[in-house]
């Protein structure tokens, strides 16, 4: 029986990267293929030999070098958890304001907010 496009053994083989990811009978033009002689120099090739480089440590969670954890103040999470108890889908409006009255960008509010309705989420499932 002959190995069609799609079939188990086609792929397997196509996800361990053998022969290639072309269908049966089908062919790549050359321009397309990678030869091996010719170093990759795409942008993703670059940030992954930056990580690679001294100073980026590959346990340091994959966080933005410089980029430390925020400290929320407990009066900032006191609002925030306010604001979490009316709603917990944070709107446009309500985002500014937030960020305004505790010093922070609408980035961390939004964050803080994905982050909450996680554990939220969490401690919801868990006492079930």
């Amino acid at each position: 029986m002959e190995k069609g496009p799609f079939s188990v053994e086609w792929l397997a083989q196509s996800s361990r990267g053998g022969g290639g990811r072309e269908m049966p009978g089908e062919s790549r033009p050359s321009s397309l293929q990678a030869s091996p002689s010719v170093p990759a120099d795409s942008p993703r090739d670059r940030e992954a030999a930056e990580r690679r480089s001294p100073g980026h440590e590959a346990g340091s969670g994959g966080s933005a070098p410089g980029r430390s954890r925020t400290k929320f103040s407990a009066a900032q999470v006191q609002e925030l958890e306010r604001s979490f108890r009316e709603q917990r889908y944070i709107g446009a409006g309500e985002k500014r304001r937030l960020a305004t009255v505790l010093n922070l960008s609408q980035s961390q509010i939004k964050t803080w907010f994905q982050n909450r309705r996680m554990k939220f989420k969490r401690q919801t499932q868990d006492a079930r």
